[in-house]
């Protein structure tokens, strides 16, 4: 028999949904940290947060890129919650899912670190995982960046062609497929893609799907 896969699972709308409440949270911190340090007025401010959003895949990048904006600072104030626990909502047969799951699991996230491995002990999750990568220890350069990838694999001593990558985000997607990798969309969209092998809409479907793979 084949050795096992390595998952790298993503965290936000992928093992938890994080639009709900978390994303609402963190979207306005961003504005509101975009007004006060570049002196933009909330109209502008968003605008900004979305489109480096959009460019980059972190709102963070294209800060750190045009701005100098200190990531770390920018970190730890954006990604303050007043109840965490009460913001998440997280479905718990999930956990009994990736326990029926073979092989190891890493969290491959844009996150910080504090809220990643909060999420994760708030939830149960933390049990099922290895190892963790938040963006500082992707040194700032999250995905879909090809280096957030390379950090991963070297580290972690990894070939893309026995990773599978579960993933709410396209763009990471296609950088994980161009690298060989197996690749799982969780979406509940119309939308097909040729860099998608498996599309699911919750990653409690895993055990029943993931021979397909």
């Amino acid at each position: 028999m084949s050795p096992p896969p390595t998952w790298l699972f993503d965290l936000d709308n992928t093992l938890h949904n994080a639009s709900a409440r978390i994303f609402p949270h963190i979207n306005r911190a961003m504005r509101e940290y975009i007004e006060r340090h570049l002196g933009l007025d909330r109209y502008a401010a968003d605008r900004l947060r979305a489109d480096y959003w959009r460019r980059y895949g972190a709102t963070l990048l294209g800060l750190v890129r045009h701005h100098a904006t200190d990531p770390q600072h920018f970190l730890d104030e954006t990604h303050r919650f007043p109840d965490l626990e009460r913001m998440i909502v997280f479905e718990k047969p999930l956990l009994h899912a990736l326990k029926r799951l073979p092989g190891r699991k890493i969290l491959f996230t844009n996150g910080p670190a504090a809220y990643a491995n909060a999420v994760l002990a708030l939830t149960g999750l933390q049990r099922h995982f290895d190892s963790v990568y938040s963006v500082e220890r992707l040194r700032f350069q999250p995905k879909p960046s090809r280096a957030a990838f390379d950090i991963v694999l070297r580290n972690e001593r990894l070939t893309p062609h026995r990773c599978i990558l579960v993933e709410d985000s396209l763009e990471n997607l296609v950088t994980a497929k161009k690298l060989g990798m197996r690749t799982v969309w969780i979406n509940t969209g119309m939308r097909q893609s040729p860099f998608v092998d498996l599309k699911l809409r919750s990653v409690r479907e895993l055990p029943h799907r993931y021979g397909r793979l």
